[in-house]
């Protein structure tokens, strides 16, 4: 008989964005005359800068032609978007990245996840707690993770890191060996971020015990506060321990076009062997590539036209962000993030359960956001919201929350 991959039976429930849906889906069926504002799911909203929209019709009309028409493309992607990514999402920073160290792919959604097929499964992997669940899940799936604890809502292999407001949102460095670190700065969904002293401690960590840091900065595009790290290859030695995801999801709004990007540094190797080698030969074999004309969409974000209309996009969001975490605040919640990250990250009030909180604002506010709780057992007593809503919508569900309070 087939034998299924039984890591898939020790997953809980489902994806927490998932259910999210089913408790949204079944309040609307019940309140047809209820206008929902969403909160919760991070999608943008704002639409593709015009530049984008130009190179992407060029594009086309390319393919419509003998002289222009573009099949199979490189897997790894096109040399003019990887270049243009080594030089100036790098380069330009002091940051020495080649481009056949740069690997175009689909979303850091799917990187993330598919980036575990070049690790052996005895590996230890870190996560921050609480944490992407996205990150928990597919080591789950490829049986890294052991088995799930119903109590602790933990897995008994993974090595949990309390992130928490009294050591800041920031996970301390493990007292034992781990193989496999993940980190995200800004921090999805705290909205914390990572000083270079402590990106320096990892890095040091990471060298000195052999492990990887599996650096999630999808958000960098929203850091304001001056010193902040965009890149964990700004700190010293972070080539020999560091593989990076990318997104142009959040940033140009390309959550529907899907176009993102991983860093492998060649000088990273492990076991003998040469990481980018094992994740160019990951991806020759299982993955074809982003088409032609998203990633001439994704290049047009490097021109000075399309690189100041995507920054007006961030401002937009970021605006958002601070009628929420100000909003939030002036009604009494305690609330973090939002200042340099698209997240606001907010203590339920009179210690509330998350999935509680959630369903009060659906029901008494009308606005859905996340529950912590769906982050991991430290992200219990919280919710998250995200700034990707219009400026009116926006500052209408702060308003309905404030009144639901």
């Amino acid at each position: 008989m087939t034998k299924i991959n039984e890591n898939y039976r020790k997953l809980p429930g489902s994806y927490l964005f998932s259910e999210i849906a089913r408790r949204v889906a079944a309040y609307s069926e019940a309140h047809p005359e209820k206008t929902l504002i969403k909160l919760g799911i991070g999608d943008v909203t704002r639409p593709l800068a015009p530049a984008v929209i130009a190179a992407m019709h060029a594009a086309v009309d390319e393919m419509g032609t003998a002289e222009g028409f573009h099949g199979y493309g490189p897997e790894q992607g096109y040399a003019f978007l990887r270049e243009a990514i080594a030089a100036q999402d790098y380069q330009t920073r002091g940051v020495a990245i080649a481009a056949d160290e740069i690997f175009v792919s689909d979303g850091a959604k799917s990187d993330c996840g598919n980036i575990g097929d070049i690790f052996g499964v005895e590996n230890v992997v870190a996560v921050c707690d609480p944490v992407y669940p996205v990150y928990v899940d597919t080591n789950a799936m490829a049986g890294r993770a052991g088995e799930y604890d119903e109590r602790s809502g933990r897995w008994t292999r993974l090595h949990y890191m309390p992130c928490t407001a009294e050591n800041g949102f920031s996970p301390a460095i493990p007292e034992e060996r781990v193989d496999l670190i993940y980190l995200c700065f800004p921090n999805n969904p705290t909205g914390a971020v990572a000083t270079r002293e402590q990106l320096k401690a990892w890095v040091d960590y990471a060298n000195a015990n052999g492990a990887v840091i599996l650096y999630d900065s999808a958000y960098e595009a929203f850091i304001t506060t001056p010193g902040i790290p965009h890149t964990i290859f700004e700190i010293e030695g972070a080539k020999t321990c560091a593989i990076e995801f990318r997104s142009f999801s959040k940033t140009a709004g390309f959550t529907g076009n899907r176009c993102a990007y991983t860093v492998v540094p060649k000088e990273l190797e492990r076991g003998g062997a040469s990481l980018n080698a094992l994740w160019n030969r990951r991806q020759t074999t299982k993955f074809n590539g982003v088409p032609y004309v998203v990633q001439r969409g994704a290049a047009a974000i490097y021109t000075p036209e399309g690189r100041a209309q995507v920054m007006e996009t961030i401002a937009f969001y970021q605006n958002n962000a601070k009628v929420i975490r100000e909003g939030l605040a002036a009604a009494g919640l305690t609330v973090s993030g939002g200042t340099d990250s698209p997240y606001v990250w907010a203590k339920t009030p009179d210690g509330m359960a998350s999935w509680g909180f959630f369903d009060l604002l659906l029901q008494k506010a009308n606005v859905v956001t996340t529950p912590g709780a769906g982050f991991g057992p430290s992200g219990e007593g919280y919710i998250r919201l995200t700034a990707f809503g219009g400026a009116e919508a926006t500052a209408e569900a702060v308003k309905r929350i404030k009144e639901a309070l």
